[in-house]
């Protein structure tokens, strides 16, 4: 893999000298372009051996093309912060919007390479991180971020030549230190790792570029004609339009389906109810105050017909707990910054530290719902966010999260009993409006997305409970108990 970047590659200063004014003029039409459209972001990593010129390719980036328009990383040792959150937190955080260019010394790859190199770590586990890797770039990708990723590679004698003449001139003698003579003793498994590593992720759609480092100049002019051929490609291409097979969804022979098969006219009585709805708060704050739950955290879900009870659900949630340690996140339609991201990005940002609740009022959910009903994105997109959404929770679960979701349902006769209810009770006024109505019109529509979701993405490490909520009380209680119960086995 690594035979092309070990062959002495170099380039003479005066065709250096030539090439580059055109070439970083080209760069900055091609940047400036990019950056009026905002139609897509660019994500370029940096790695390779030490010495092979990663720090100066950065610096090279940053000099050549527009810098107000270069978000760049350093990701070293995750802070205590990021350790609280699933592995990828940090990174989804940090992920440019459309029109910027992202800059990684240091990604995704780093912290599993180094790892199974200090044989902290077996294949299998680097193995499961590449493909995650890979599912990671494939999301970003078909969200349309162009992804570049470069490996500066030396070999071992042009390594040890390197390191010995930075510490021979006292001006260099800095760059050549301890942890670099460590990671050169192990040379022989840093290319074993990175020979796998790269051999797992490089797809067609995020390709690793591996260039000899040796010589600065060579190392330059190569990586610069890259990020301009593919600014290029990108920018003078029409709009990806992705297409999938037009196969039926499982047939519906009986007309039976989940919620059709709940039971609607359950009902606790008033004074039961304010028996067991203390009792499950006491419950539910004892478990928070737990001290094994310091190391976990919990995602509730909430999602249901409009005028289902949602809210009134969570408000039993949060009376019982400590507004320290749970956060509400309400979702609406997404801003400017959060369509400027992957559709995940906005829900990434909102997870809860260790010993902490969050607890989202719709959610990421809306890929397959709204916007897959209403036409807001395209069949293949909603079709992908199944196996997306398993993945993020999945990830999620791996960390020590604990994830339930709720589905609450009512009848279409109780929906329109609670939407008139709205309409004549003025400070529930609020609550209802044009879009609400305009939904009741697609009630089998969503209820065909409802069944599609909950087969497609309730999993053991991530459950959807069905809450039946024409009688508030009955739900309120459903709701509460599951958490319980939910948070008891994570612990």
């Amino acid at each position: 893999m690594f035979e092309s970047a070990e062959l002495g590659h170099k380039i003479d200063k005066k065709t250096y000298d030539q090439e580059l004014p055109a070439l970083r003029e080209a760069l900055l039409d091609a940047q400036y372009e990019m950056v009026q459209g905002k139609s897509f972001p660019v994500i370029i990593i940096v790695s390779g051996v030490n010495g092979g010129g990663r720090r100066e390719s950065v610096h090279l980036l940053n000099e050549w093309l527009d810098p107000r328009f270069i978000e760049t990383h350093g990701m070293g040792e995750p802070s205590d912060e990021e350790k609280d959150r699933p592995v990828m937190w940090r990174f989804w955080r940090t992920l440019p919007p459309k029109g910027k260019v992202g800059i990684f010394q240091g990604s995704w790859y780093s912290m599993p390479f180094i790892q199974r190199v200090y044989g902290e770590i077996k294949d299998a586990a680097l193995e499961e991180a590449m493909e995650r890797n890979v599912r990671f770039e494939k999301m970003l990708t078909d969200e349309g971020a162009l992804i570049l990723k470069f490996w500066f590679h030396l070999s071992k004698d042009r390594q040890e030549k390197r390191l010995k003449l930075w510490e021979k001139d006292p001006s260099t003698r800095w760059r050549a230190t301890e942890r670099d003579w460590r990671h050169f003793k192990l040379y022989d498994k840093f290319l074993k790792t990175a020979d796998k590593a790269l051999r797992l992720t490089s797809t067609a759609q995020a390709p690793w570029y591996i260039i000899e480092g040796s010589d600065e100049r060579y190392r330059a002019l190569s990586m610069g004609k890259i990020v301009l051929e593919a600014l290029r490609r990108r920018l003078s291409a029409p709009p990806p339009s992705h297409s999938i097979p037009n196969l039926p969804s499982l047939p519906r022979v009986d007309g039976a389906n989940i919620l059709r098969a709940l039971n609607l006219d359950q009902t606790v009585e008033k004074k039961l109810y304010a028996r067991r709805l203390e009792e499950y708060q006491g419950r539910l704050a004892t478990l928070l105050r737990d001290d094994r739950f310091q190391k976990k955290s919990v995602v509730a879900v909430f999602e249901g017909h409009d005028a289902a009870g949602k809210g009134g659900a969570i408000r039993r949630i949060s009376s019982a707990l400590d507004a320290r340690n749970y956060q509400i996140i309400p979702i609406a339609a997404p801003t400017e910054e959060e369509r400027a991201q992957p559709y995940l990005w906005r829900f990434w940002r909102h997870l809860p530290r260790r010993g902490h609740l969050s607890v989202f009022d719709r959610s990421w959910y809306g890929r397959v719902l709204v916007e897959r009903v209403e036409g807001f994105c395209s069949e293949y997109d909603w079709m992908r966010a199944y196996n997306e959404i398993n993945e993020f929770e999945a990830q999620l679960a791996q960390h020590g999260v604990i994830v339930i979701k709720f589905w609450l349902t009512i009848g279409q006769e109780e929906q329109l009993k609670r939407f008139k209810e709205r309409e004549k009770t003025g400070f529930k006024r609020f609550k209802i409006t044009e879009e609400d109505w305009r939904n009741r019109e697609k009630w089998n529509e969503y209820e065909q997305a409802v069944c599609d979701m909950v087969d497609r993405t309730s999993t053991e490490s991530a459950p959807w409970v069905l809450i039946e909520a024409n009688d508030k009380n009955f739900a309120r209680l459903k709701v509460l108990k599951s958490l319980c119960e939910r948070i008891e086995r994570g612990l």
